[in-house]
């Protein structure tokens, strides 16, 4: 006789930086989350470290190179999608269902409003590796829900009914029995998560807290 095995709800974050992302594992009970796996996964190809920043060229300059940009763009398509998938089966393999993810971004600046181009660079990198990871894990059959970071702990109090003093204590006791620091993004990361986690049996991953993603804007779209 067969036994099926129980998979334990779960959610994941990311704190997504250029060409790589800080990711944690947090399982229930909503109330007492604990994490179970932390790590960083690549956005980028260590071995083409031009992908890391594939709008600058040399000495900080906006690559203009339109051929560049692109053959750029396809390796760190290919690269997050295979970390993803790669991530995911890594977890459900040790029994987790992960229900849903969160991404914590830096910034929602209109690259265009930008007239330093070096700056302007660094924007479009930012919403690049933002919409690449969303699409990666969108394409997973997760729902994904993006925050500001600046935002995301008084999006916190809202979405799982706790003070921020009280969040901030909590998600830095996250950490307190895992092995080597405890940083600053994988405390975003885990914020992130835990707020996923509290969507877990909404329908569409739909939030009230999170920026618009790219199936919200199409679905908005649509007559």
């Amino acid at each position: 006789m067969s036994h099926q095995r129980q998979l334990v709800q779960a959610a994941v974050g990311f704190r997504v930086k250029s060409g790589w992302a800080a990711t944690v594992l947090l399982v229930g009970p909503l109330q007492s989350p604990h994490v179970l796996d932390r790590r960083l996964i690549d956005l980028s190809d260590p071995a083409v470290p031009e992908t890391r920043q594939p709008y600058h060229a040399a000495m900080g300059r906006l690559e203009e190179d339109d051929a560049r940009v692109t053959a750029r763009l396809e390796v760190i398509q290919r690269v997050t999608n295979g970390s993803v998938t790669e991530l995911l089966k890594d977890y459900r393999d040790t029994g987790c269902e992960v229900s849903g993810a969160a991404l914590v971004v830096g910034s929602q600046i209109d690259s265009a409003s930008i007239k330093n181009a070096h700056i302007r660079a660094h924007a479009l990198e930012g919403r690049l590796f933002r919409t690449v990871l969303e699409d990666a894990v969108r394409s997973c059959g997760l729902p994904c829900s993006i925050v500001l970071e600046r935002d995301a702990y008084s999006k916190a109090t809202s979405a799982l009914a706790r003070s921020e003093d009280n969040l901030k204590r909590a998600v830095s006791g996250l950490g307190r029995w895992l092995d080597g620091p405890w940083r600053a993004d994988e405390k975003m990361s885990a914020l992130a998560a835990w707020m996923a986690l509290s969507l877990a049996d909404a329908e569409g991953g739909s939030t009230g807290w999170g920026l618009k993603s790219r199936a919200d804007t199409s679905q908005a779209a649509k007559p």
